[in-house]
């Protein structure tokens, strides 16, 4: 199979055109890609639920809006939790490849963020315990884990409940007909307060003529 290369920590934001309602304006975080597949979390669904409801021991933890955010399509019934901790950039690089162990076709029930660092190696020393990273500050919490371990470390907390997944070339695919954008992402939008407006945030700080895509309007025929 053609070598991939990979998107881990990078940022796909939904081009206007995109007319998958999953993912009307979407920004997903992807969490693991390569030749196997890809696996990411879209950034700006919050829910109505509460992370206290459903996960009490770490609602503390989460900032505002302290709701669960629908991850993606894929297993609604999981939870999987994305943090940032503050200077975890100087390991960047320093974390073996993380594989999907995911996709469409995951039982139900089964942890998310258990499924993405499947393949991943021995956690590196300087790691804290109960997190993984995926790039630079951004890694993946360990829900079963006691809350405490990480409450002095972490900079922000969020809880999504399922995953964007996409098979062998999929996404591949999609890139090649114009569904999505691929940017940087910054350790802030993970936990951005106001995810509502993240698909124009994110797209208006590009130095490029993706600036200007921010001010698409959300009905095309008014363009």
């Amino acid at each position: 199979m053609t070598e991939v290369s990979s998107l881990t920590g990078r940022l796909l934001v939904a081009t206007p055109a995109l007319a998958d309602p999953n993912f009307d304006r979407a920004v997903v975080l992807l969490l693991d890609h390569d030749e196997e597949g890809s696996l990411g979390v879209v950034l700006n669904r919050p829910t109505p639920v509460g992370v206290a409801d459903i996960l009490a021991p770490w609602a503390a933890l989460t900032g505002e809006p302290g709701v669960v955010f629908q991850g993606g399509p894929v297993s609604l019934d999981s939870a999987l939790g994305v943090a940032v901790v503050p200077g975890g950039a100087s390991g960047e690089g320093g974390t073996p490849p993380m594989g999907t162990g995911a996709g469409p076709g995951a039982e139900a029930g089964e942890t998310a963020g258990a499924q993405v660092a499947d393949r991943a190696g021995v956690r590196p020393a300087e790691e804290p315990l109960g997190w993984r990273r995926v790039h630079g500050a951004i890694g993946l919490v360990d829900l079963e884990a006691p809350p405490e371990l990480l409450a002095a470390v972490l900079g922000s907390l969020r809880i999504f409940a399922g995953y964007a997944g996409w098979g062998p070339g999929q996404l591949e695919d999609e890139l090649v007909e114009g569904a999505w954008y691929v940017v940087e992402s910054e350790p802030g939008d993970v936990s951005s307060p106001d995810p509502e407006q993240l698909w124009r945030a994110v797209l208006r700080r590009q130095r490029n003529e993706l600036a200007m895509v921010a001010t698409y309007p959300d009905d095309p025929s008014l363009n």
